[in-house]
C-alpha cells in the first residue's frame, strides 16, 4: 500500500507498526449546522478507515480512529452571545456546542459515516493543554507575555516543512498554492504581546465577557492549535500512523501542531493525509454568496449514497465541484446499481438453497478474484476511489449481461459476484437500502400472476391495466427472459 504523505510530498509505502493502525482526524468546530464540505472531509477518512478494516480484516489488526471536537473558540462564543444572550457565557457556550454537535452527529449518522472510536472535546483537555504548554515554556519553545503564551516559531526546527514554506516566505506573506490551485494559509499579523508576527497563541488571556479557565499565566482559554497536539498524543501516543484533515488546515493549523509537538520533544504523525476542498458551481461555498448547501438540504432530495457516488468520482486529494446537475448524474448511476441489486436480491431468495456446482467453482472464484484484485490495486494506490468505483461499474455491467443471458450457470456466478460487490460497497459505505413498496410483496406477485394469465388469454387491455395500476403505486414491472420482475420506483 502506498499513501501520499503531505510532509514528504511523495507516495510512500505504508506498513502498520505492530498490530494497530492509529488515525487522528481534525473534526468539527461546533457553532453551526454542518454543510456538504464537512461531509466530504468526513467521508474521505471514513472510506480510508473502512478500507483498512477491509484490508486487514483477517490479520488481527485493530484500527483506532480518533476525531476531535472543538467546542470552544471565537465563533462558538459569538454564536453563544447571539442565541443565549441572557445566559452566563460559560453555560451559553456549553449549550451552543452541545446543540450543534448533536446536529453534526445526526447528519453524519444519516450519511452513514461511522462514528469515531474516540471523540475528545477541547474543554475536557484544558488541564492537559496547560501541562503541555508548561513543557514548551520549560524547553524554551514558548514564552509568556502579559497573560498570553506564544509559541516561538524562530525556535522551531524546520518550521514550514509541512506546508513547504521557508521562514522567509512566511515573513513576506507568500501564499503557498498546491497543484489543485486552492491556496491555504493566511498572512500572519503582529499581536500586541508577540515577539514576532509569526508566533502563535498557545494560551489567550481572558477578555471581558468570554469563557475562561484559571491557569499559571492568569485566567484565559487555549489557542486552537494546541488542542490537537495534546489530544492526539494523549490518546494515540507521541507517534502515530496518520493525521488527516482538509487541505485548508495544512497551514497554519497542522504546521503549528507539528511545531508544537516537536517542540515538546515528541515525534508526532508518520503520515499526513489532506483532502481537497469543495466548491459549488466552481465557486467557493459561502453564506454571503448564497450557495451554502447543508447536508439536510441534500438529504431531502437524494439518498446519502448519491452524494457519496458524486464524491467517489474524484480522488480524495483533489477539489470536488458540487452542482445539482451533477447530483442528477450521480442519481442515475445510483439507480442503475440499485436496480441490479434488487434483481440480485430476488435471485438470492429464489435460489437460496442452491449450492455452487464443483465444476463451476473455478470459474466463479477466478471471476471474483480478478475483480477483487483490481479493486485492491486501486485502493492500495493512495486510496484511488475513482478507479475502485470503475471496477464496481465493470461488475455491474458483467451482472447485467449475465442476467440477460441463457447461460445455465449464470445464477451461481451472479450470487457470488454479488457477494464480492457487497464487500466493495461496504468499503465505500454504500448502503443501497431496499425501498419499501406501498403494498405487500404478496399482493404484487398476485397481480403479476393475473397479468400473466391475461396475456396468455391475449387480453392485453387487462394486462396493461394491471401494469398501469402498479405503476401508479410506484411499482415498475420489467419483462425478462426469466419472467416478470418488479422494483420500487
Amino acid at each position: 500500500m502506498k499513501i501520499y504523505n503531505t510532509l514528504t510530498r511523495k507516495k510512500e509505502d505504508f506498513r502498520p507498526d505492530g498490530k494497530a493502525i492509529s488515525m487522528y482526524v481534525c473534526g468539527p468546530t461546533v457553532y453551526d449546522v454542518p454543510h456538504i464540505g464537512h461531509v466530504r472531509s468526513a467521508y474521505v477518512f471514513d472510506v480510508i478507515r473502512r478500507y483498512f478494516l477491509y484490508k486487514y480484516r483477517d490479520k488481527g489488526y485493530k484500527i483506532r480512529f480518533v476525531r476531535n471536537v472543538t467546542d470552544v473558540d471565537d465563533k462558538i462564543i459569538n454564536k453563544a452571545r447571539e442565541e443565549f444572550k441572557d445566559e452566563d457565557i460559560t453555560l451559553a457556550v456549553a449549550k451552543v456546542s452541545k446543540k450543534y454537535l448533536d446536529v453534526y452527529h445526526k447528519r453524519m449518522d444519516e450519511m452513514g459515516i461511522l462514528r469515531p472510536d474516540e471523540e475528545p472535546k477541547a474543554t475536557e483537555y484544558i488541564k492537559k493543554m496547560q501541562d503541555f504548554i508548561g513543557i514548551l515554556i520549560e524547553r524554551g519553545a514558548a514564552y509568556e507575555s502579559g497573560g498570553d503564551v506564544y509559541f516561538d516559531v524562530k525556535k522551531a526546527r524546520d518550521y514550514g516543512k509541512l506546508s513547504n514554506q521557508s521562514l522567509e516566505m512566511l515573513e513576506s506573506g507568500a501564499r503557498p498554492v498546491r497543484k489543485s490551485e486552492i491556496s491555504y494559509g493566511s498572512r500572519v499579523s503582529p499581536g500586541e504581546n508577540k515577539k514576532d508576527p509569526l508566533d502563535f497563541a498557545l494560551w489567550k488571556s481572558a477578555k471581558e465577557g468570554e469563557i475562561s479557565w484559571p491557569s499559571p499565566w492568569g485566567p484565559g482559554r487555549p489557542g486552537w492549535h494546541i488542542e490537537c497536539s495534546v489530544m492526539s498524543s494523549d490518546i494515540l501516543g507521541d507517534e502515530f500512523d496518520i493525521h488527516g484533515g482538509g487541505i485548508d488546515l495544512i497551514f497554519p493549523h497542522h504546521e503549528n501542531e507539528l511545531a508544537q509537538s516537536e517542540g515538546a520533544g515528541k515525534k508526532f504523525a508518520r503520515f499526513w493525509i489532506h483532502n481537497g476542498l469543495l466548491t459549488i458551481d466552481k465557486e467557493k461555498m459561502a453564506k454571503s454568496l448564497g450557495n451554502f448547501v447543508t447536508i439536510e438540504e441534500v438529504l431531502k432530495s437524494y439518498p446519502a449514497d448519491v452524494l457519496k457516488i458524486l464524491f467517489l468520482q474524484t480522488h480524495y486529494s483533489h477539489p470536488v465541484d458540487f452542482s445539482w446537475e451533477k447530483m442528477e448524474e450521480a442519481k442515475k448511476v445510483y439507480d442503475r446499481i440499485n436496480i441490479l441489486i434488487e434483481r440480485l436480491n430476488r435471485l438470492k431468495t429464489q435460489g437460496s438453497r442452491l449450492k455452487v456446482k464443483k465444476s463451476l467453482q473455478p470459474t466463479v472464484s477466478s471471476l471474483e478474484d480478478s475483480f477483487k484484485k483490481r479493486f485492491e490495486e486501486a485502493m492500495d494506490d493512495d486510496f484511488n476511489a475513482p478507479k475502485g468505483l470503475a471496477v464496481l461499474f465493470d461488475m455491474v455491467n458483467r451482472c447485467n449481461i449475465l442476467l440477460e443471458s441463457k447461460d445455465e450457470s449464470k445464477n451461481f456466478i451472479l450470487r457470488h459476484t454479488a457477494e464480492a460487490m457487497e464487500e466493495m460497497f461496504s468499503v465505500f459505505g454504500l448502503a443501497f437500502e431496499e425501498k419499501k413498496a406501498p403494498i405487500s410483496k404478496k399482493e404484487i406477485e398476485e397481480l403479476i400472476l393475473l397479468r400473466k394469465k391475461a396475456r396468455e388469454k391475449k387480453d392485453f387491455k387487462e394486462a396493461d391495466r394491471i401494469r398501469q395500476d402498479l405503476d401508479k403505486k410506484g411499482i415498475i414491472l420489467e419483462d425478462t427472459k426469466d419472467g416478470t420482475v418488479w422494483r420500487v420506483r
